[in-house]
């Protein structure tokens, strides 16, 4: 429901994703902490100083990129079997993007609309 509701996630966006909600995203999705951290721009010692924190709160550029990987992961998640068969599908260069893989594609929001888009194709049966 909550990626349903886009009030729900400017407001979240602005007052920053709690790292507890973080880790449920985290928990649902195929990424490792290694993409996690490549996503939001950060070491992986940070991302530990984050969990070690009590409370912490993402900034809202970190908030937004964690929302959009969660839809990202909700719409894989739906497409594909598996968070496995997902994970490995994200990882496989495609030709219909660029001979890039939808893993760096994820980096930046132009890129993760074409991660949906392709996503959207598989999901109706059109394959390029």
């Amino acid at each position: 429901d909550f990626l349903n509701n886009k009030l729900l996630i400017v407001h979240s966006i602005r007052n920053g994703i709690s790292y507890s909600f973080y880790n449920k995203i985290k928990e649902l999705s195929p990424f490792t902490e290694l993409d996690w951290a490549n996503f939001l721009g950060v070491s992986t010692k940070t991302m530990q100083r984050f969990k070690n924190e009590k409370k912490h709160l993402f900034k809202p550029q970190h908030s937004e990129k964690i929302i959009e990987l969660a839809e990202v992961t909700n719409y894989g998640n739906e497409v594909f079997d598996s968070k496995n068969e997902f994970y490995e599908w994200l990882k496989l260069p495609s030709i219909a993007l660029g001979r890039m893989t939808p893993l760096e594609l994820l980096m930046d929001s132009y890129g993760k609309e074409m991660v949906m888009e392709e996503l959207s194709r598989i999901d109706q049966g059109i394959f390029v």
